[in-house]
């Protein structure tokens, strides 16, 4: 009977764990991808959820551009005029035939450079925020380096190929990452099609067609929730592309560099399909949550606030937790402002951590202690004072009970072992007499 129920447990044990383990099985991403360097990222958390060679640098081709559109976007207003020069007039590869001396706005610009992937509106837009193309192949640069953009060189804002103009496509989804916060990109990048307003030098407004396959709703490759992405070819560079689409609060970017088939689009379209169909955004903390206390040394409850919103990737299937570590930092405990910097709360999920800043819900000051508050101190000690004297006083009672318990047990015996004597004494005269 006993080993019965041994195997009975065994078994119901084995199931469990099989069980659990397939829920926490995460489907096979799509095979056959046939970009040379590809990538899958969570926009929201930056986690990577597919990747191949991710940080392998190679001709980028037009998709250059998203970091020209950043750039012009974070320097420029979209009303600012720009007069286009002779060098931009003439550049080669795709473009909208500007004329030198031609007046637009930052704006149409971008409707060209976007939709068109204009090469010559490229170059006006890098020469009005920098003043030369060379100057903005620098800015390029230092943009990227602070993006964490590795393995890559900017030569030019249009992606026209240059062996040195080089970058991978985890480079290019940091990029289009932090381009995601402009609004402006996905108002002009969704748009299907758009003529251009008429200028100083082309009284014809410019038809213009997106390139973009994937937001067409009449195309194959129509992709719902798709929130703008930018195509490159040249010869040299193969066929590169990323893009952004959210479903159900989740934001995933795709980016794909140096494929010789031609398939990035329906590649993009499987990636995010796995991406949205196994994993999902979950909030693990609003902003102002109260996150963890810190006591001080006068008695005084701090609240750490979340100083953002976090949010961790998880399969759809999976049953593991988050944990909540809290990692001390240097402060001055006499005098904390509201939001300011106390302690940071570390997140971890499996193998990934995050990390979350935990600020001050209240100001504080450390108040200068006089004789009268000491007096006061005395009579009204602090929680933590009063909590120390209970235990010891609890101490102290339960100590004096057993000692008075053991007195009484002794003195009981005494009079017991008296009292033997004393008969024993008298029973000895009486024999005598």
């Amino acid at each position: 009977m006993k080993k019965l129920i041994a195997t009975l447990l065994t078994s119901l044990f084995l199931f469990l764990n099989i069980s659990t383990t397939v829920q926490a099985i995460v489907k096979s991403p799509p095979a056959g991808i046939s970009a040379d360097s590809v990538v899958l990222l969570d926009a929201t958390t930056g986690k990577l959820l597919y990747e191949k060679n991710k940080d392998t640098a190679y001709p980028p081709a037009s998709t250059t551009k998203i970091m020209t559109i950043l750039l012009v976007l974070e320097n420029c207003n979209l009303n600012d005029v720009v007069t286009v020069s002779k060098n931009a007039s003439l550049t080669d590869g795709s473009r909208i035939y500007l004329v030198a001396g031609e007046k637009l706005t930052v704006k149409e610009l971008l409707y060209g450079l976007i939709l068109a992937s204009a090469n010559d509106c490229a170059v006006a837009l890098a020469e009005h925020v920098s003043g030369t193309t060379e100057k903005f192949a620098k800015l390029m640069n230092s943009r990227a380096d602070a993006l964490g953009c590795k393995n890559t060189n900017f030569v030019n804002p249009n992606g026209l190929y240059n062996v040195k103009h080089k970058t991978s496509a985890y480079a290019l989804s940091l990029i289009m990452q932090e381009l995601t916060k402009h609004p402006e990109f996905k108002v002009i990048a969704t748009t299907p099609s758009y003529k251009m307003l008429a200028t100083n030098k082309s009284k014809i407004r410019r038809p213009l067609w997106n390139e973009n396959r994937l937001i067409h709703k009449n195309d194959p490759n129509y992709y719902s929730g798709l929130e703008g992405g930018k195509t490159g070819y040249t010869t040299e560079s193969k066929h590169s592309y990323i893009a952004v689409a959210t479903r159900n609060g989740q934001k995933l970017i795709v980016a794909l560099v140096h494929d010789s088939k031609k398939t990035f689009f329906p590649d993009s379209r499987k990636l995010l399909d796995y991406g949205f169909n196994n994993f999902e955004l979950v909030k693990q903390f609003s902003k102002n949550d109260v996150v963890s206390k810190l006591t001080l040394d006068d008695g005084t409850v701090l609240p750490l606030l979340a100083s953002k919103d976090l949010y961790i990737v998880k399969a759809k299937n999976s049953t593991l937790t988050a944990t909540t570590k809290i990692v001390q930092n240097k402060i001055d405990p006499s005098s904390i402002k509201i939001g300011e910097l106390v302690n940071t709360a570390v997140i971890s999920f499996g193998e990934n951590t995050y990390t979350l800043n935990l600020i001050s819900g209240i100001n504080y000051t450390k108040r200068d202690v006089s004789p009268k508050d000491n007096i006061l101190n005395i009579v009204s000690p602090s929680p933590k004072t009063l909590s120390v004297f209970i235990n010891i006083s609890k101490y102290v009672f339960v100590t004096l009970i057993a000692l008075i318990f053991f007195l009484r047990i002794r003195v009981v015996n005494l009079r017991k072992r008296r009292k033997r004597i004393n008969k024993f004494m008298y029973n000895r005269r009486k024999r005598k007499w």
